[in-house]
């Protein structure tokens, strides 16, 4: 009857745990009811602007912003992360540098430096030494305020996600490197056929995380100022209507949508990097399983 109880435990009923759950779910209803009820919220309003044309183009200007930082951050990152890595001082030096001046000051900051640049560079020109000017063009044409919007996001990402990506380098196993370097294979197939697909396990969650910082991210290039992006437009609806609170919970609905397919793609990408050592955790305690529970005898061979 003892070893039918130990290897059937039944759960012990906690009272406390009923009390907490029953409190966060009244608190959960009393917000519900008052978003729902209170006529402030003025979700008529909501609904009217919800597809509005300045809205739709908000949320393409905003992904494009997003996608572009993050591919610029994650080139800028995984060159980083390999210059950190580097035995070369100077390659080392730089990589460092970068990674604390972006890392040390403000985004909000960064972007306001950005938008001001044309101001510092008049012109952008290529001239021989001592010799004629090869071109010249003025600045105001190249650096718009999308592109340096668009900048100012990928390089400061760049910084953050360089730390990610050398951690997720340095989770690899050295001996792996040392093993494939014995069997002849070039630092380049290294590092793409052996250490990436490994660090990859590491890298993507906080890289996933990173990218939905990012999306809300985008709200603040204003301070360049670039205007086409969803929650500029949504607070020039507002104040040109007189409705701020339902405009931005229209940038709520769409922010949360958003951030809700990212993290559903996030969530995919990582079970397939994932896959080999969820099987090799899920076998060792299988096996760790079996030998608790074996009753087996093992013979005593030690002399």
């Amino acid at each position: 009857m003892e070893e039918l109880h130990r290897n059937n435990p039944q759960p012990v009923f906690k009272p406390g745990r009923l009390i907490g759950a029953v409190v966060v779910a009244l608190i959960a209803l009393a917000i519900i009811n008052s978003l729902v009820t209170n006529p402030n919220y003025r979700w008529d309003v909501v609904g009217q602007y919800l597809f509005h044309p300045s809205v739709m183009r908000g949320i393409v200007f905003t992904l494009l912003l997003t996608v572009g930082a993050m591919i610029i951050g994650i080139i800028l990152a995984t060159t980083m992360a390999i210059m950190r890595q580097s035995q070369n001082p100077v390659t080392k030096s730089v990589a460092w540098f970068y990674i604390w001046f972006f890392r040390g000051t403000p985004i909000y900051t960064q972007l306001i430096f950005w938008g001001l640049l044309p101001t510092l560079y008049q012109t952008i020109s290529l001239k021989v030494p001592f010799g004629p000017e090869l071109f010249s063009y003025s600045t105001d044409k190249i650096l718009t305020p999308g592109l340096c919007a668009l900048l100012g996001l990928g390089l400061n990402e760049g910084a953050y996600l360089a730390e990610i990506i050398r951690s997720g380098l340095n989770s690899v196993d050295r001996g792996q490197t040392e093993a494939a370097t014995a069997l002849g294979m070039k630092p380049a197939k290294i590092m793409r056929r052996i250490i990436l697909p490994q660090a990859m396990r590491v890298i993507i969650p906080p890289t996933g995380n990173e990218t939905i910082s990012m999306l809300k991210t985008t709200s603040l290039v204003a301070a360049v100022p670039f205007t086409l992006e969803l929650q500029f437009a949504v607070q020039e609806l507002g104040n040109r209507t007189f409705t701020p609170i339902p405009l931005l919970l229209v940038a709520v609905f769409w922010y949360l949508l958003i951030t809700s397919i990212l993290m559903v793609g996030q969530y995919y990408i990582e079970r397939y990097f994932g896959r080999g050592f969820e099987q090799r955790s899920s076998t060792g305690s299988k096996k760790t399983a079996i030998s608790e529970n074996s009753n087996t005898a093992f013979m005593d061979v030690t002399p």
